[in-house]
């Protein structure tokens, strides 16, 4: 896909984009379907909010005072538990804190903003605050920088989905930064998703074009992100758990929040400090041969990547560190403290948070939301299918005289979240995201049922859905119809959704929100 960009500033979700044109490429919508566009996209806008980082960390984060003692208190919930830990700040001379991804300047801020609270910094000599923040370009506002550098933390700016100069260099800055820690440092560490792109530093006998290559290459097979990162943590520096291990034996405490599927912290931005005990050279290799990424295959990766991955995979190189390494080892803490280990990792907010509040959302709406999970994967296109084949059956309930039981309680809000894949042909020259072309496909096959009073609004929480400025794409039944479904059926197979929505009111504009965890899908039935 092509990129087209556009500088934008961070500011709160807002409705729909204005038409770029006057070409009228849709039907007249009924009085419903503008009233549901309205509210599929605030329902959107809402589930975005939830998962503002300075919400997610507050709720997970704080400073307590208790006389001279200060402590920063960690909230981790695991399974039906939840733990509780402490970090005594006096025992920590330097304070550093690392950010990246796509929501890692708003990651930041949040942490120093509740390191600055209650006087944390009283009676706590010769401490320093510093660190390195690594942002996708125009993800960050002036002001966000300012406070940053204020705080003594660098801010640098690199290129996703593929990774640049710029990536390496600051990648750079941030392993010497912990290398050079000592066990009086405490790293906090702000993980999103997007993180494999800007933090990137390659293996002693890989280029910088190599990973470029292999991430293009990875999109464009169609690969889940999930298997994606068990291939590039065996190819850089930093990935795996190799980023606890630089900085052990300082004290870690990472703060995720979750753009993929099932929350597994070990491939979040290619799980940077948790042990990698879920993945192998061999699976790694496996996935090269399951994707078409061999010699020879539709998506071959560079000789240097494979010769590497099959030196790993033969036993020539180690491993990504697993639990038994010294920089996941307990620490010692007093009696009276939950044991923690060197490098901890918390989860501060996910896809669940986001659909839920969308869900609550459509309830006060007046809608009957039901949660279809948090878990969708798959083409974008088949997801569309299916999310349509159930607005159909429901929008049946109040047009079929033969349905024995209807249901009584429509409108409906069907609610999920995940992130589909758009598998894209080398020469694809579309331009276009998988939310914008899961609506595109919607529309198409709400156009061939003839379904109307039914919307669909895809987007990612990002803000940004593929190279485009459009964080996903809203759509109603009569969007395509028999004057636009030649041009539509061409989008789709050039994957062009954006092509074809700019000249409609489709395109769902935000702007980058400083959060990710992944994608939402409400599919609104009266």
């Amino acid at each position: 896909m092509n990129a087209r960009a556009s500088s934008m500033q961070l500011s709160p979700p807002r409705l729909f984009k204005r038409c770029k044109s006057s070409l009228s490429c849709s039907s007249e919508m009924t009085e419903n379907e503008t009233q549901m566009m309205k509210d599929a996209s605030r329902m959107a806008s809402v589930a975005i909010r939830a998962v503002y980082p300075d919400v997610a960390i507050r709720d997970r984060l704080r400073v307590e005072c208790d006389g001279d003692r200060r402590e920063l208190v960690a909230r981790a919930d695991r399974g039906e538990g939840t733990r509780k830990l402490v970090y005594d700040l006096s025992e920590y001379d330097n304070i550093k804190i690392i950010s990246f991804g796509k929501a890692s300047a708003a990651m930041a801020l949040a942490t120093v903003d509740v390191l600055s609270d209650s006087s944390s910094w009283s009676n706590i000599p010769a401490r320093s605050l510093d660190g390195v923040v690594i942002i996708k370009d125009d993800h960050a506002t002036e002001d966000e920088i300012k406070k940053l550098n204020e705080n003594n933390i660098l801010v640098r700016c690199a290129s996703h989905p593929i990774p640049d100069a710029r990536s390496v260099a600051a990648a750079t800055e941030i392993l010497d930064l912990a290398s050079s820690s000592d066990s009086r440092t405490l790293i906090v560490v702000c993980i999103s998703g997007g993180g494999s792109a800007l933090f990137c530093s390659p293996r002693d006998t890989l280029t910088l074009d190599d990973l470029m290559a292999v991430n293009r290459r990875l999109l464009e097979s169609g690969m889940p992100i999930e298997h994606m990162n068990v291939i590039r943590k065996r190819l850089e520096n930093g990935k795996g758990g190799r980023l606890a291990a630089a900085a052990h034996p300082a004290t870690v405490l990472s703060l995720v929040l979750s753009d993929i599927i099932g929350d597994p912290l070990d491939l979040i931005a290619s799980g940077p400090t948790v042990p990698d005990d879920g993945s192998s050279w061999d699976d790694a290799w496996r996935l090269v041969n399951l994707y078409g990424l061999n010699a020879g295959g539709e998506h071959e990766l560079p000789t240097s990547v494979l010769d590497l991955i099959l030196m790993g995979k033969d036993g020539k190189l180690d491993d990504t560190p697993k639990s038994s390494h010294s920089a996941f080892s307990a620490m010692v803490a007093p009696d009276n403290e939950e044991q923690k280990l060197f490098s901890e990792t918390i989860l501060v907010g996910n896809n669940d948070a986001a659909v839920l509040a969308a869900a609550e959302e459509a309830a006060k709406m007046g809608y009957n939301p039901v949660i279809l999970g948090t878990c969708v994967d798959g083409e974008a296109s088949s997801v569309a299918s299916y999310y349509i084949f159930m607005a159909e059956m429901l929008s049946r309930q109040r047009s079929d005289a033969h349905v024995k039981y209807p249901i009584a309680s429509l409108p409906v809000a069907l609610i999920a979240g995940g992130e589909t894949v758009v598998t894209l042909p080398p020469s694809c020259k579309g331009i276009g995201g998988r939310n914008q072309e899961l609506a595109l496909s919607a529309a198409m096959k709400m156009q061939k049922i003839g379904l109307r009073d039914v919307v669909l609004a895809s987007v990612g929480t990002d803000g940004t859905d593929g190279p485009t400025d459009a964080a996903g794409a809203i759509v109603y039944g009569g969007l395509v119809n028999e004057n636009t479904i030649i041009d539509a059926k061409e989008a789709l197979k050039n994957h062009d959704a954006y092509g074809f929505f700019e000249g409609t009111q489709s395109l769902m504009m935000t702007g980058p929100t400083g959060t990710n965890v992944a994608d939402i899908c409400i599919t609104l039935v009266k």
